[in-house]
């Protein structure tokens, strides 16, 4: 069956010389039409692990350039798969997933992108059934890269925005949500699929406890950016949320949220080619 389906690349981003060595360990045996791409971020020159260096299927890049946003590109720009799945150096892929979300693109011959389900965070966000994306997502629903897929023919239109993300100079978060708002906003055909594909055992920005005064302003821009005419209303209601969860003082964390909204229109006028 697996000759029939569409060729999947994994486009790992990890940095420095522990990342390597989870991708070693991360990885499934090997299986036909699935490799996994790998940029290589602060790698130290340290060596590649053997287990690594001697799979066929596993293609490593090593990247000297700054930021995660920038490490998923650089992955992204070295695939040559028909489908392209953004992907953690900590991920835990199930092979069935993998299976099935190759053969929903090939089903669906008209969708660029498609997310589905991990096991990570709060499980309720996800809705029960496929949905078709819009500029306005489905209620609570948030998206992590490595539950986002797309044709790699579409790859030089949808990008990760530099500007976002850790490793960036001031907003450490939303690239995951940005690109996945960049494609609809661009009118690709973008769709949620209630198929579960991984699982993050780690938390993440959304998920962790605590969060960075980078985060929250990534927050406010975040918000400024998909909701333009209802952020001055979305971002005290940020503010609060942040605040009853214990993970920011009330006042700071919505003075935060304004400075990371003001950056929003300089962030979107520098990278009109990785959002829209």
């Amino acid at each position: 069956m697996n000759g029939e389906l569409p060729s999947l690349d994994l486009a790992v981003a990890t940095h420095r010389p522990e990342g390597i060595r989870r991708v070693a360990k991360m990885i499934l045996p090997p299986a036909d039409g699935i490799t996994y791409v790998v940029s290589w971020q602060d790698h130290q020159d340290a060596p590649v692990p053997p287990e690594l260096a001697a799979r066929l299927d596993v293609k490593i890049f090593r990247f000297d350039g700054v930021g995660q946003s920038n490490n998923r590109n650089n992955a992204v720009a070295h695939c040559r798969a028909e489908i392209i799945l953004h992907s953690d150096d900590d991920i835990i892929y199930l092979k069935e997933g993998l299976e099935g979300l190759r053969l929903i693109f090939k089903e669906n011959p008209s969708v660029d992108v498609a997310t589905f389900i991990s096991r990570h965070g709060d499980m309720t966000r996800f809705p029960q059934r496929e949905v078709k994306l819009t500029e306005r997502f489905p209620k609570g629903y948030s998206v992590a890269c490595f539950e986002i897929a797309f044709r790699g023919r579409i790859k030089e239109r949808i990008l990760c925005c530099p500007e976002l993300g850790l490793g960036s100079r001031k907003l450490h978060g939303g690239e995951d949500e940005m690109f996945l708002y960049s494609a609809i906003k661009r009118g690709l055909d973008c769709r949620f699929f209630p198929l579960m594909i991984c699982e993050h055992p780690h938390d993440s920005t959304g998920t962790k406890g605590t969060v960075t005064a980078e985060n929250i302003m990534a927050f406010g821009c975040l918000i400024a950016l998909t909701y333009p005419w209802s952020s001055p209303l979305r971002l005290p209601l940020k503010a609060w949320r942040l605040w009853r969860s214990g993970r920011s003082p009330l006042v700071k964390g919505l003075w935060l949220l304004l400075r990371g909204a003001l950056m929003a229109p300089g962030v979107l006028r520098r990278n009109h080619d990785s959002l829209w």
